[in-house]
C-alpha cells in the first residue's frame, strides 16, 4: 500500500501517524488547506506540521495554495453546509488528484480524528474522491485517539490551534461571547 494521508494539522496528525506506523503503514503526508484563514494562522498550521513531520522522520508534501477568495466564493451561498460541500471536498479531490498522478493508490485524512468534524459525510466525500479517480481509501475512526493524541501534541509544544480552519469556525467558537456582548449593548443603551 502507498498511502497518501491528507493532514490538517500537525496535532491532529500525531495520533493517526502513530497508529498507522503501529499497523506497518507508512503514510506520507499531505498538506492542501485553502479552507484555513486568516493566513497567519494558515502559516503557523503549516509551518508546525513541516518541524513535526521533520522531527518524525516522516516523508510530508505540502501544496500551498492559501485560497481565501476561492473559498469565500465558494461557501458564500450555503455557509451551514460549507464543510461538506466545500472544505472535505476540495481538499480531498485534491488529494486524491494528487494521489493518482503520483503513484499512490490509496488515501485517508486526519480530519476523520476530530469529534468536531462531521465524520460520516466527511467519510462519504473520501469514499466518493477515491472512487472517482480509481483509489482505495483507508478508512480509520481515528476519533478513539484524538485526546491521546492532543496530548502528545501539547508535550511536543506544537502549535494547537483553537477553531477547525475558516472564518465562519473561528465566529462560532466566540458565538456565546459574541450573543453575551450584543445582550450587554443593548442592555447599556
Amino acid at each position: 500500500m502507498k498511502l497518501l494521508m491528507h493532514t490538517c494539522c500537525a496535532p491532529c496528525s500525531v495520533y493517526c501517524i502513530d497508529l498507522l506506523r503501529k499497523e506497518g503503514i507508512e503514510p506520507v503526508v499531505y498538506w492542501f488547506n485553502p479552507n484555513i484563514h486568516p493566513y497567519m494562522e494558515y502559516k503557523a498550521r503549516r509551518d508546525t506540521l513541516k518541524e513535526y513531520t521533520k522531527s518524525i522522520g516522516i516523508e510530508a508534501i505540502f501544496q500551498e495554495e492559501y485560497g481565501l477568495r476561492s473559498f469565500c466564493k465558494n461557501v458564500i451561498g450555503d455557509l451551514e453546509n460549507r464543510c461538506s460541500n466545500y472544505c472535505y471536498r476540495v481538499r480531498m479531490e485534491q488529494t486524491a488528484k494528487y494521489a493518482k498522478e503520483h503513484g499512490y493508490d490509496t488515501i485517508t485524512t486526519t480530519l476523520l480524528v476530530s469529534p468536531y468534524q462531521k465524520h460520516e459525510e466527511l467519510k462519504a466525500v473520501c469514499e466518493e474522491m477515491a472512487k472517482k479517480y480509481g483509489l482505495q481509501f483507508l478508512y480509520r475512526d481515528f476519533r478513539i485517539g484524538f485526546r491521546e493524541g492532543q496530548a502528545k501534541a501539547r508535550e511536543l509544544g506544537l502549535y494547537m490551534q483553537k477553531y477547525c480552519g475558516c472564518v465562519f469556525s473561528e465566529e462560532e467558537r466566540y458565538q456565546k461571547q459574541i450573543e453575551k456582548d450584543k445582550e450587554n449593548k443593548i442592555l447599556c443603551d
